[in-house]
């Protein structure tokens, strides 16, 4: 493996700007308690909410279930202020044991020696390997050629649907599922058919103000044309023009306040569809919890393959081993332990709508009576992450940068191809400025 290049002193003070201003530790906790010859482990994660509780419980089980390791974690607010804090860590000799990134923000962080490789072998002994994961979340982990995350989850945006009003618009099949429809066409056709039986609109969509709203949907049509978008360091940006023209296109008949509303911000998309109003929602799989609690009719499904392609936009939370300068040998053995129990007990973890990354949990019977989840658990094949670089990523300022180069085709009818050519213009400005966190002052 490529030992991590050292943190310089200009990393360090330059990532001790970026810190000015971030929110400061949003909450600790303790676990359970093991016994009184466990070795404590450090563990930071970004986990808030149903997801924070269920990651809690998680930890509680892991703890409970022997008396090696009892690891105590410590909850901070998502977003940049939780990158920035994890970084500042890394770099000034502070890191914790263990941490959850997203796997779309590693590239940016490996490269710059903030974090340590994994061992593959050692996973590989505790039965967590290549052959555990899909294939799409496995190589996400990899940097080069060294694996820099394990994935506990892929989260899709999916396709969530009312099956009471989809069952009187007609659109579902013999077995209660969502009709296939294979063309943007076809399923304009069956979110109209959707619309007549709905109070409201027939698909919530929520977006006004919300770059990562945008980019999920735009990046899921855009790769179904079997096309990716390329940020080489110190280039300009690789981008299909033609594909990405017919996305947003799409995207603007979605929006034509008879299927969904031109107007919609996100949290006014969640209340229209958890009070059945409408009878399709695009959303994450994150939503699942807080849908199940409305009572409603409810099913979900991969988004379909409109153009060609299947293929979704996903991210996951991936255990990463922030860099220490000497790791305590027994300490780290514990992490890698730890980590393949967490994967290992991960079936809770689909309670939260995630999809767990560990095939054996996903493949179990139990699995296949878990709804909806198992009904869009195939998305983890075909998951597409943000274009690797270190300024994307979930939580970035990259996805903001889409939206707004992008929100007026939707709210006003602008032009698409004046929107693809700014996105694309701030693209290249941001592949010209060098990553605050490598060392060696270029883009990664």
């Amino acid at each position: 493996m490529t030992p991590p290049a050292p943190v310089s002193r200009r990393q360090f003070l330059s990532l001790a700007g970026m810190l000015a201003g971030t929110a400061a530790l949003a909450a600790c906790s303790g676990s359970a308690v093991a016994g009184p010859t466990a070795r404590p482990l450090q563990f930071w994660h970004l986990l808030s909410g149903a997801d924070g509780v269920t990651m809690s419980g998680l930890i509680d089980t892991a703890n409970a279930a022997q008396n090696t390791y009892a690891v105590r974690p410590t909850v901070l607010s998502w977003g940049e202020p939780y990158y920035t804090k994890l970084a500042m860590a890394a770099a000034g000799g502070r890191a914790p044991d263990l941490s959850v990134m997203h796997a779309s923000r590693v590239v940016g962080y490996a490269p710059g020696g903030l974090l340590d490789p994994w061992d593959v072998q050692r996973l590989a002994d505790l039965g967590v390997d290549e052959s555990s994961f899909p294939a799409a979340v496995w190589e996400k982990g990899f940097v080069g050629d060294d694996l820099y995350s394990v994935a506990l989850d892929a989260h899709p945006f999916i396709l969530m649907f009312n099956t009471e009003i989809c069952e009187r618009a007609g659109v579902l099949d013999s077995d209660g599922r969502l009709r296939a429809v294979s063309s943007p066409e076809d399923f304009l056709e069956l979110a109209r058919a959707v619309a007549g039986e709905s109070e409201g609109h027939g698909l919530s969509y929520g977006y006004l103000g919300d770059g990562a709203q945008m980019w999920r949907l735009f990046y899921t049509l855009y790769t179904q044309h079997g096309s990716e978008i390329a940020l080489p360091e110190g280039g300009t940006a690789e981008m299909d023009d033609d594909a990405a023209l017919a996305s947003l296109t799409f995207m603007q008949q979605l929006l034509d306040g008879e299927i969904a509303a031109r107007e919609n911000d996100y949290q006014s998309a969640i209340a229209e569809f958890a009070t059945g109003r409408s009878g399709l929602f695009l959303t994450g799989v994150w939503e699942l919890r807080s849908m199940q609690q409305q009572d409603l009719p409810l099913d979900a499904t991969i988004i379909p393959t409109l153009f060609g392609t299947p293929s979704v936009y996903a991210d996951s939370h991936a255990f990463t081993l922030p860099h220490q300068s000497s790791p305590n040998p027994e300490t780290r053995d514990l992490v890698y332990r730890f980590v393949a129990d967490i994967l290992k007990g991960s079936f809770d973890w689909a309670g939260a709508g995630h999809i767990p990354a560990y095939l054996p949990v996903t493949e179990a019977p139990e699995y296949a009576d878990l709804l909806p989840q198992a009904h869009y658990a195939d998305a983890a094949e075909y998951v597409r992450y943000d274009p690797p670089a270190w300024f994307t990523g979930s939580g970035s300022r990259f996805q903001a940068e889409f939206g707004s180069a992008v929100q007026n085709v939707l709210l006003a009818g602008d032009d698409p191809s004046a929107a693809i050519a700014r996105f694309r213009s701030r693209l290249d400005t941001q592949l010209r400025t060098p990553n605050p966190a490598n060392p060696r002052g270029g883009a990664s």
